[in-house]
This record gives structure tokens, C-alpha cells and sequence, in this order.
């Protein structure tokens, strides 16, 4: 399993949010690039970076400084955030971020990520962001009304590699990720999973290794390492146990 250390920008600093809500936000590092050399140095081989403000805005805020991690970071980068054009997309991938991350409009527009998967294929992931079991949109803000074995039941999904999953009530509440949701999706899908949101120990993702599912790619953490529930290293090793 590939761990994902996560760095959520906003206002050109690493944050995390509680829930998804902007108005809960903990400011951990005013230096992302520096952040991000310090997950490659402990091992990290994939960064997981979320544009918050690109979320809201519906536009990149951040690629000049995503891009400037790509070129000086050897990790793989995993970018999200406000990524809805194929223009937008090509532009990351031409920085040098090896994986791109769409949500809202790949949701609200089937033919948006027919082209995506057509024009880079096995560079974009699907992320499904559900908030009471409905896939959640626009920074997480509005809802669809839509579940993701709903969605996923025509979602033009050829090109795309994996599928992000997050449970935006676990996102950054370090309440252990929701593994019976996280099977629903494994079910609805032959794609490969990353899971993401709550995981607060070793435990946790010595749970999501257990599962021992080959369509469980990874796990993305973000709130437990910066507030030392663990270090890097120690979950990197217990990803790959």
C-alpha cells in the first residue's frame, strides 16, 4: 500500500482543514517546498498536494508554487484542486506532476473526464468526496445527491487510473477512516482505491493493509503526521507491511 503524505495549500501556506470547513483551518508549515523535501528526505515517493483555494475559486491559485515542488522535490506528485479543464490538467502534467486529481467537474460533466481520460490516460485520478454519503462538490461546499455506486454506474471512467475516496466527516478529525464505506466503493468498481480522511494511528493503517483487497492502493494522511501521532517513516513502513 502507498502511503501519501498530504499538503493542503491555502494562502501559500500548508494547512489542514476540520471537515472541509474553511473556517476551521490549522496552519502547520508556511513553507510547503520545504515540507515536501522533508517527506522525500524520510521517504516518501508520492506527495499528495490539494489546492484549497483552487477548490473554491475553480482555478489554479498555486501552480507556480506546485510546480516549483515538482521540479525540485523527487517525490511523485498526486495534485488536486480546481482542476476543471483539460487545459488546466495538460498544464500540471506539463510541470511535472505525474498525477492529476478532478472531482467537481468530472461529477457535473461526464464528457469533461471522457476527454481527460482520452488525452492522459493513466495520469488522472477520480476523487469522490462524500459528506452523509452523497458525493460532495466545489471545495466540498454543495452536494449532489448522488452516492458513488450511483455515480460510478455510468461515469465514463476509461483512461482514468484510480479513484480517490474521502469521507469528509473522518477528513482531519483523526477518527479512523470508514473502512465499511471505503469497501462500498471497492465494490463499485474494478479501479484501484486510495483511501483517504480520519486515519489517526499505525493502527488505522495497519487496518486498511488487513483488508488485504488488491484494488487498495494506497492511503493519504495528512493531520496524525503533522501533530506526531506518528512519523513518516514509522508509516511508511506499516503501509508496507
Amino acid at each position: 500500500m502507498i502511503l501519501f503524505p498530504a499538503i493542503d495549500l491555502k494562502d501559500g501556506k500548508a494547512v489542514r482543514l476540520q471537515q472541509g470547513d474553511y473556517d476551521q483551518v490549522t496552519q502547520y508549515s508556511d513553507d510547503p517546498l520545504a515540507l515536501a523535501r522533508r517527506f522525500a528526505e524520510e521517504g516518501a515517493k508520492w506527495i499528495h498536494i490539494v489546492d484549497l483555494d483552487a477548490a473554491k475559486a475553480g482555478k489554479p491559485v498555486h501552480r507556480e508554487l506546485i510546480a516549483r515542488i515538482a521540479r525540485e522535490v523527487p517525490a511523485k506528485l498526486q495534485v488536486g484542486g480546481g482542476i476543471r479543464s483539460v487545459a488546466t490538467a495538460g498544464e500540471y502534467i506539463g510541470d511535472g506532476v505525474a498525477r492529476v486529481v478532478v472531482g467537481t467537474k468530472a461529477t457535473q460533466d461526464p464528457e469533461f473526464l471522457a476527454a481527460l481520460g482520452a488525452k492522459f490516460p493513466g495520469k488522472i485520478a477520480l476523487g469522490l468526496d462524500t459528506k452523509a454519503g452523497k458525493i460532495a462538490v466545489h471545495g466540498w461546499t454543495e452536494t449532489t445527491g448522488l452516492t458513488v455506486p450511483e455515480y460510478l454506474r455510468s461515469a465514463p471512467l476509461a483512461g482514468v487510473y484510480c479513484l480517490i475516496f474521502t469521507d469528509i466527516a473522518r477528513d482531519g478529525m483523526l477518527s479512523g477512516p470508514n473502512i465499511p464505506a471505503l469497501r462500498e466503493v471497492m465494490a463499485a468498481s474494478e479501479l484501484p482505491v486510495i483511501a483517504s480522511g480520519g486515519v489517526s494511528s499505525l493502527e488505522d493503517l495497519r487496518a486498511l493493509v488487513a483488508m488485504e483487497d488488491c484494488k487498495l492502493l494506497g492511503a493519504i494522511t495528512g493531520k496524525a503526521l503533522y501533530e506526531g501521532k506518528f512519523t513518516l517513516r514509522e508509516a511508511l513502513k506499516a503501509a508496507e507491511s
